[in-house]
């Protein structure tokens, strides 16, 4: 049976952290100091795995699972005080607030790059360009088009638009290019930037001995440029509006489920042609991270589906993903493929099969281990080597804010199963995290911290106040890099840098 190769990287005992870039302070873009500052970080606390969420542009709401596109990267990302020394910024015009002057920039940067003979400096250049071009045109063009249409309609999505160019309409498209070619030219500017910027910082990673690991949603938000370029994959009606959306029944995060409104595959049509979507998906990440999660891994053996007319989750019902024809397509392309199951809220034997079938890690979490039964999956004692134990994720509180919210009778019940007081929490769950059998152990940046509720980075089932979070360097101390790296070198979970693998 074919398997991921993952097995090379859970071969040796690793412990990581789950940040998000936007958390990193860089009042002008992360991707350059501010992230190198942080891999230095990690390096020093003897981790060797940086997870992160979905890395692609998002809405007004922010949340990285709702993505405009399943391939570009998020142009906010940019450090732009990195373009000073490609000579296509100076210093004096990072004089003014970044957020008033941000896009000017980008724009100036552009018009200096193209108007050049050679482009910028330090391999910015029309070269790298024309070849980043020539590696990602499936996906390219329809994205730098979909971009510039929507900037111009400034509209709430493009089912809003005029119907030649929400119809995509051959001569209406070819009339907007010729109209807006420095437009595109500057979008186009902008993913090359991204990539150049992000590769830099993966080579900087792994010569500290870091991956990164990274995070595929399975389902695509509609407005975006995938389901815009490609109606025919997707559960659409004559006028492109979802025919039914993506959610999931009542669970542990939401009694009553949870309406994501995204629209649902045609799985179908996107078997018809051996899910060259999906590859092509697959294949734009694998040159992002070394590791990758598929989150809501269980909708590729069912998911649940909620008619569009009706808002109440709990109308919904369970209908077959692709399941093993899928991931055979996957790994036949891509055998080297490093993938991580996200298997986390109502989970049934048959995704576990599906799973288990291409030896893909799955996740336990910490904070989800204490119901009071002893077969709970996530207890420590049912752990299993080849999955990946968190404290808890980016849906949940910080550990600490958990554990001050619990009733009293719980909160003895952790205190009994993990031998503590409870006194220093969140670090008796840290341990205990360490102490996994698990192969890889990841824990939020705010539990190393010891942050609380007001560190949360996202509660589902919220609009507000969510993907905000932002990380304190004066948090960042010596003192703490030894704490951390002392308890993942006691509980031997440190790799030395050249036993990574490089996928």
């Amino acid at each position: 049976m074919t398997s991921s190769n993952s097995d090379d990287l859970f071969s040796t005992r690793r412990a990581g952290v789950l940040l998000h870039p936007t958390c990193l302070p860089g009042s002008w873009g992360v991707l350059g100091a501010s992230a190198r500052t942080f891999t230095d970080f990690l390096a020093d606390c003897s981790l060797s795995i940086w997870q992160t969420l979905p890395i692609g542009p998002t809405h007004r709401d922010l949340s990285p699972y709702q993505s405009l596109s399943a391939h570009a990267g998020n142009p906010d990302f940019i450090d732009l005080y990195e373009l000073v020394e490609t000579g296509l910024l100076a210093d004096r015009e990072l004089s003014q607030p970044a957020p008033e002057v941000r896009h000017h920039l980008l724009t100036l940067a552009a018009k200096r790059f193209f108007s050049s003979d050679g482009g910028g400096r330090n391999g910015l250049d029309r070269a790298a360009y024309q070849r980043f071009r020539a590696a990602n045109d499936y996906w390219l063009d329809d994205f730098c088009l979909f971009w510039a249409i929507r900037e111009i309609q400034d509209s709430p999505g493009w089912l809003q638009w005029p119907e030649p160019l929400k119809d995509r309409d051959r001569g209406a498209l070819r009339d907007f290019v010729d109209q807006n070619r420095s437009r595109l030219a500057r979008i186009r500017f902008e993913q090359f930037l991204f990539h150049y910027q992000w590769q830099a910082l993966r080579n900087h990673a792994r010569e500290k001995g870091v991956l990164l690991f990274g995070d595929i949603p399975i389902f695509v938000a509609h407005d975006s440029a995938d389901v815009w370029a490609n109606r025919h994959l997707f559960k659409l009606d004559e006028r492109g509006e979802s025919t039914v959306v993506a959610g999931v029944p009542p669970d542990y995060f939401s009694s009553e489920g949870q309406h994501w409104g995204n629209p649902l595959y045609n799985w179908e049509a996107m078997a018809a042609d051996g899910y060259q979507w999906w590859l092509e998906r697959l294949e734009s990440q694998r040159h992002l991270f070394d590791l990758i999660r598929i989150d809501h891994f269980r909708g590729l053996q069912a998911y649940w589906e909620i008619p569009a007319a009706t808002p109440e989750p709990r109308h919904g019902y369970w209908a077959p993903g692709p399941g093993a024809p899928f991931l055979d397509a996957c790994f036949t392309r891509f055998p080297d493929l490093p993938l991580v199951a996200e298997n986390l809220g109502v989970i049934s034997d048959d995704v576990e099969g599906l799973r288990k079938r291409f030896r893909l890690p799955g996740m336990t979490v910490m904070q989800f281990g204490f119901d009071g039964s002893p077969d709970n999956p996530h207890l420590l004692h049912n752990h299993h080597a080849r999955d990946i134990v968190y404290t808890g994720t980016h849906d949940n509180d910080t550990t600490l804010g958990w554990y001050q919210s619990l009733d009293d009778h719980t909160r003895r019940y952790v205190n009994d199963y993990l031998g503590t007081t409870g006194e220093g929490m969140p670090w008796p769950l840290i341990d205990a995290a360490f102490r996994s059998v698990c192969s890889l152990a990841i824990v939020p940046m705010q539990d190393f911290m010891g942050l609380g509720t007001e560190a949360r980075f996202n509660t589902p089932g919220t609009v507000v106040n969510n993907w905000i979070w932002q990380l304190d360097w004066n948090l960042c101390k010596k003192e703490l890099s030894r704490i951390i790296a002392d308890s993942v070198r006691q509980h031997g979970r440190w790799a030395p840098p050249m036993s990574l693998t490089v996928f």
